[in-house]
């Protein structure tokens, strides 16, 4: 969807280059925040300091990738300047993504550079969990507060599958480590694939209910081409909730851990069941976050092509935000009021994949 009532004038003229062109009033915000034209307030944004992985996961990127060069990426420090910038403008809550985040060279030295920032209530991390085992107490120290971790399988030949390379061992070492150090949460994330592993969502959610930790269910999304139709392995949400409800009582729940997840609980567990449902439930008119690429390309919008690059307004002007701000709070005009994956299943209009977007 985009805006459908274009005015070059304005335009930011220290802008005119760098960002498309939005009404006026579709880039208005209350000072201090940032709120788009349908009202809603950003308050948490994505980053990705790296597309490189150690998985090439089938759902996220092809088999033979082509990474950036390292001089298109974004360096630690102007991640560090995008998410000052964000919390300056009212986010309070920066969720560091990638690719895999921990294969970024002192990644751990940006997330505690941003969990100190005036205002920022928590920093949190997406991981394949192939580095937890190294990397789960620097994190903790570091100030990361929770953290996701994603795991389709408990099968290690069909993680090999869905991962192509990754070691289902290794991750589960990292879980453990992550659950020695204390973080407030963990939660695994499993994306649902029919006759791939939704026989396992059963196994899945007890395995969480053992390990005391959280879990989300995530319906496939289309994102860039892949080797098979997503038609034919999409499981919805209402298929999940059915058929976990033969095994546990589930009861809805009103907590939010500040993105689309919406939770259940099952008695008598410490466990959260979450459901992420961009096509069965749309979650667009509650949307409250943005996602920055690596090589800093600023999404509004997920399931959309729109975006502008804040690398070069970063390289051009290493030592004054002004005009980085200015085109943040100008970009929340071209935010999309929403996205319609199912249009997409097997035709993706979002060419992009998803390691390239950052989740």
């Amino acid at each position: 969807m985009r805006n459908e009532s274009l005015n070059p004038e304005a335009v930011p003229q220290s802008l005119t280059g760098f960002v498309p062109t939005t009404t006026a009033a579709a880039s208005q915000h209350a000072e201090g925040t940032l709120i788009d034209k349908y009202g809603r307030h950003v308050t948490y944004i994505r980053l990705s300091i790296t597309d490189r992985c150690d998985f090439r996961c089938t759902y996220c990127m092809a088999e033979e990738m082509t990474f950036l060069p390292r001089d298109q990426v974004l360096t630690l420090e102007e991640c560090l300047r995008i998410a000052s910038t964000f919390v300056g403008l009212g986010v309070t809550k920066v969720r560091v993504t990638g690719g895999e985040p921990l294969v970024r060279h002192n990644a751990v030295w940006l997330m505690e550079q941003i969990a100190r920032l005036e205002g920022l209530k928590e920093v949190v991390i997406t991981t394949n969990g192939s580095q937890l085992d190294r990397f789960a107490q620097p994190l903790f120290d570091a100030g990361v507060k929770r953290i996701n971790i994603s795991l389709d399988t408990l099968r290690a030949e069909r993680f090999k599958e869905i991962t192509r390379i990754g070691d289902l061992a290794k991750v589960l070492r990292g879980i453990e480590a992550a659950k020695a150090v204390g973080f407030q949460r963990i939660k695994l994330n499993a994306v649902m694939m029919r006759d791939r592993n939704d026989d396992e969502l059963i196994d899945l959610v007890q395995f969480a209910i053992d390990k005391g930790i959280d879990i989300s269910f995530i319906e496939e999304m289309p994102l860039g081409e892949i080797g098979h139709g997503r038609q034919s392995t999409y499981f919805s949400t209402e298929e999940a909730i059915e058929r976990l409800q033969t095994r546990f009582t589930l009861l809805p729940s009103t907590e939010s851990s500040g993105g689309p997840a919406r939770y259940w609980r099952i008695p008598d567990t410490q466990s959260r069941i979450g459901f992420i449902s961009p096509h069965s439930h749309n979650f667009c008119d509650s949307c409250n976050r943005v996602r920055i690429t690596a090589r800093g390309e600023l999404y509004p919008c997920l399931g959309n092509n729109d975006a502008i690059s804040l690398l070069p307004l970063l390289r051009e002007h290493p030592d004054d935000n002004a005009p980085l701000k200015e085109a943040i709070m100008h970009t929340m005009g071209i935010k999309a009021k929403g996205h319609d994956f199912t249009e997409q299943m097997n035709s993706p209009q979002v060419v992009r994949f998803m390691s390239m977007t950052g989740g």
